[in-house]
């Protein structure tokens, strides 16, 4: 039998999402301590077994491992940025949502003051957190990640994908646009055959199916991508625009906004035009990598 003490961790910043992260953490067992700047928002931390701590610097103190959890990359900087606060050899998880270039900034910055640090991302919601379906992804030294790894390993499904202390921001983004790119495309059906009569429920169905069946296309897709090359295996690029222009057509005659097909539609267009035609959907990849200039 393993009687190992598990590590201790102190969580700072307990909004829902905090909070959430403090209560896995005491729920595997870790010795947790706990600090907000409303103290009240810690009582039921409290209750179920963590430590309240009466300052930052305690709270630091209490541990090597830290994870921040606050409003924004400011408020980092404004509770830990005082020379009072030692960070030295402290290693600090960034779960703060923020751009990339705040978290190499942030990196850059707990370097100088002595503290090892991870910028992480959190693809989940409160009630997630502790299980398997909550992905936690984390950006930085891989020596750092494997460190805390099992402690980490509390809050769900965690993920360590290089180096660069902006990765998991910018998988966080990613992420996102996906997520509102398809709820998006749903929205946009649901309203077409809500003239006809279809409920939202008796739609969604077929719309998993359909969203299910273009999730298997991205690996092949990603692969043309990495090569540069877009044969048509499928469908060129202009037959794909002839049917976005029946849907526009179709969103038209039924009084549906036509907003989200016209732009999918401006985007292949420049791509067609820049000679892209023939080619394979996956092209449209040169146009998301350019500037936005309207």
């Amino acid at each position: 039998m393993n009687n190992t003490p598990l590590a201790p961790v102190t969580v700072i910043g307990l909004g829902l999402m905090g909070q959430a992260l403090a209560g896995a953490f005491l729920k595997a067992g870790h010795p947790t301590t706990v600090w907000n700047r409303t103290s009240s928002k810690a009582d039921r931390l409290v209750a179920a077994g963590a430590r309240r701590a009466p300052t930052v610097g305690d709270a630091l103190a209490a541990g090597p491992l830290t994870i921040l959890c606050l409003t924004d990359y400011d408020a980092v900087y404004g509770l830990l940025g005082p020379d009072e606060i030692d960070l030295t050899g402290t290693t600090l998880i960034n779960l703060t949502s923020g751009s990339s270039g705040q978290a190499r900034e942030a990196a850059e910055w707990a370097a100088r003051r002595g503290a090892h640090y991870l910028d992480g991302a959190i693809m989940a919601i409160p009630s997630g957190i502790g299980t398997a379906d909550a992905v936690i992804l984390h950006s930085g030294p891989q020596q750092v990640f494997e460190a805390h790894e099992p402690t980490l390993a509390a809050l769900g499904t965690v993920t360590h994908l290089g180096a660069d202390h902006g990765l998991a921001s910018l998988y966080d983004v990613a992420g996102l646009a996906m997520m509102w790119s398809v709820l998006n495309a749903w929205l946009q059906g649901t309203a077409l055959l809500r003239t006809a009569g279809v409920d939202a429920a008796t739609y969604a169905p077929f719309a998993r199916q359909i969203a299910a069946g273009v999730a298997d296309w991205l690996p092949g897709y990603a692969e043309q991508i990495d090569k540069g090359a877009f044969p048509a295996e499928v469908s060129a690029l202009e037959t794909d625009a002839r049917a976005m222009e029946h849907l526009i057509e179709e969103s038209e005659a039924v009084g549906v906004n036509t907003e989200l097909p016209q732009l999918i539609k401006a985007m292949a267009e420049r791509a067609i035009a820049a000679g892209h035609g023939g080619e394979q959907y996956p092209v449209l990849i040169e146009e998301f990598g350019k500037p936005h200039t309207g």
